[in-house]
């Protein structure tokens, strides 16, 4: 079990299993598909993230370093949360993006959305982490990894 210190976008408490992405995620290019469909779950469309390629996006905690492509991303995740299909929580290695931050708190504040987003949790976070560990985030940016494979 490891813990990790980050900054509080939208906050909230949560326990549940991570999927991770060691690379950026294209938000158009992930969630797109699923959403003009109107999907009941997210499964990822992205052929260009191996990581998150055709796997369940909805109800997951996405872990990933931050968000590239479009200038539609913050849109898009505004999008998946109104329909309720959007990861739980987003928890950022890096600094989140104005276009991440923007879907994010329109969600919370438009949609009602209870989807919780933390940043600036470092690298040492997005290299422990990995998918299939369960995650605990708590109100004040605490994230508690701890490892399905017993790395410790």
């Amino acid at each position: 079990m490891k813990k990790f210190a980050g900054r509080v976008i939208a906050d909230g408490e949560l326990r549940g299993e991570a999927l991770v992405s060691k690379q950026g995620v294209n938000t158009l290019a992930t969630f797109q598909k699923s959403a003009l469909k109107g999907a009941k779950e997210v499964i990822s469309s992205d052929q260009n993230n191996p990581d998150l390629y055709k796997k369940l996006i909805t109800g997951k905690i996405l872990c990933l370093p931050k968000t590239i492509g479009s200038t539609t991303g913050g849109l898009v995740i505004q999008t998946i949360c109104s329909m309720g299909i959007n990861p739980s929580a987003m928890l950022f290695s890096e600094s989140i993006d104005s276009l991440a931050a923007s879907g994010i708190i329109l969600a919370r504040n438009w949609e009602n959305s209870n989807i919780i987003a933390i940043d600036r949790l470092g690298q040492e976070f997005l290299d422990y982490v990995e998918t299939g560990d369960i995650i605990s985030i708590a109100k004040d940016g605490t994230v508690t990894v701890e490892s399905a494979t017993n790395k410790e």
